[in-house]
């Protein structure tokens, strides 16, 4: 007897359920967990939920977004002696300490996680935020709290005296390196924090650019992190959406080129020597390629990416962090089922960028 047909989920509905998924499994406190299923991502980051809330922005969900930040701004708020001693210190060329810093994922209630450790010194999330603060006011018209506005005047001031201190990098890794993403993240964050409140930090954003033109370069394009020349899908950021420079700047495609010859295959790698389960191939990444493509005209690549990333949901349209094919490291992939059980599914991130794409396509199905 011929085995089942693998159930499908169908693409067409797969808009509807990624806003449902986020929808449900965003808390009453307005975070986002990053994944229901996967007890490690039990919490809510800054850098997951912002372009979480950005994604439900475009489809008209603001309340739920506004909820997001309302979030977020309280986690700033309570967190203000912490924010300035870890000012202090930076200036006095202090080294900073776990219990100086503003963490990188925090509990549904805000709460910092004192369980386990954690790779908490993480700059990009909150520029992160300050982009998508902007673009919930830009695309709901309605004005931000002064609560919110107060809070995002606080990372500001975090970022503008940190931004030049090594840090994890988005995919919390090399902590003791300096990250063009982590950089152009800050940089889009400050600048949409001017544009928002008019409070522009024009003397960190100018030397975060010249410091990436300086150092931030190798072979006409952007690096991984200083000193690595290997490119990290995380660069698109660069351009998209960060704007440090134009998706068409001969850098970003010399960049993109090298991104799409070495990491995509189907669907996009974080870096060669990733062994992150192996190494796969990830969804969120996929749709970020795919939004840099209908960024400089060529919606063809991006449709590609949808229908690839639409044919990894499950029956249930449930969208993995990554998908375990054409792993870098194949011995690496059962260690991490044993220590964390299985790849994150659904990862809310994903959905959200899936919904970025599709929203960012230019023609409908």
């Amino acid at each position: 007897m011929a085995p089942a047909p693998e159930m499908k989920f169908p693409p067409e509905n797969l808009v509807n359920r990624s806003l449902e998924l986020i929808l449900a499994n965003q808390s009453p406190s307005g975070a986002f967990i990053a994944s229901p299923n996967f007890p490690t991502y039990a919490f809510c980051w800054f850098r997951d939920g912002s372009y979480i809330a950005y994604a439900l922005d475009l489809y008209n969900q603001h309340d739920a977004s506004a909820r997001f930040h309302a979030w977020a701004a309280d986690v700033i708020s309570q967190r203000v002696e912490l924010i300035q001693r870890a000012l202090q210190k930076a200036a006095a060329g202090q080294l900073l300490s776990d219990a100086d810093i503003l963490h990188t994922r925090y509990t549904l209630t805000g709460q910092e996680n004192t369980a386990t450790s954690w790779e908490n010194f993480q700059l990009d999330g909150f520029g992160t935020w300050l982009w998508a603060l902007a673009e919930h006011q830009r695309l709901s018209q309605q004005p931000l709290s002064p609560a919110m506005l107060a809070s995002a005047r606080l990372v500001a001031d975090y970022l503008v005296g940190l931004w030049d201190h090594p840090c994890y990098d988005c995919w919390e890794e090399f902590g003791d390196q300096i990250h063009p993403h982590t950089l152009a993240a800050i940089y889009g964050g400050l600048v949409a924090y001017g544009q928002l409140t008019t409070d522009h930090r024009h003397a960190t954003t100018t030397a975060i650019r010249a410091f990436l033109y300086q150092k931030g370069l190798a072979a006409g394009r952007w690096q991984k992190f200083l000193g690595n020349h290997q490119v990290d899908a995380s660069l698109l950021a660069i351009s998209t959406p960060y704007r440090l420079l134009s998706p068409s700047d001969p850098i970003m495609i010399s960049t993109v080129q090298k991104i799409e010859a070495d990491l995509c295959a189907g669907g996009v790698k974080r870096y060669l020597a990733d062994t992150y389960y192996g190494g796969g191939r990830w969804i969120l990444l996929a749709a970020w390629l795919g939004w840099y493509w209908c960024e400089v005209g060529q919606p063809e690549k991006a449709h590609q990416l949808r229908q690839w990333i639409e044919a990894q949901a499950d029956e249930r349209g449930w969208l993995p962090e990554q998908v375990p094919l054409g792993l870098n490291n194949d011995s690496m992939f059962a260690p991490w089922v044993q220590r964390w059980g299985p790849v994150a599914t659904p990862l809310l991130w994903s959905h959200a960028e899936y919904l970025i794409l599709t929203k960012m396509l230019p023609e409908p199905r």
